[in-house]
């Protein structure tokens, strides 16, 4: 027996988000399949948390630093990195998240 695995749109899987079907749990949209993201531990937190500010007091002023948000792909995931150097677009943010275009 064939296992076949269900494929879902960036749009699909926003409006799951928006209906608060996956509410209660911590994934991500993965070239179309929806994947649970693993506990950070206290190493991992640490390192990112560390890299992300000085990445911010480094870049100040010329990109922005985004801390474990998502960002959008052309292959219908939106991972969610531990740190992702984009360009400094302010409120257009709360349209979209940032695309491969403003992903330095």
């Amino acid at each position: 027996m064939s296992v076949i695995v269900a494929k879902w749109t960036i749009d699909e899987y926003h409006r799951m988000i928006d209906a608060g079907i996956l509410s209660d749990r911590k994934v991500e949209l993965l070239k179309g399949e929806i994947v649970e993201r693993s506990p950070e531990g206290e190493p991992h937190a640490y390192s990112s948390d560390e890299a992300g500010e000085y990445l911010a007091k480094l870049l100040a002023g010329r990109a922005k630093i985004r801390h474990a948000k998502p960002i959008t792909l052309r292959n219908d995931s939106e991972p969610e990195p531990d740190i992702a150097i984009v360009q400094l677009l302010g409120r257009e943010y709360r349209q979209h998240h940032p695309y491969p275009e403003n992903i330095f």
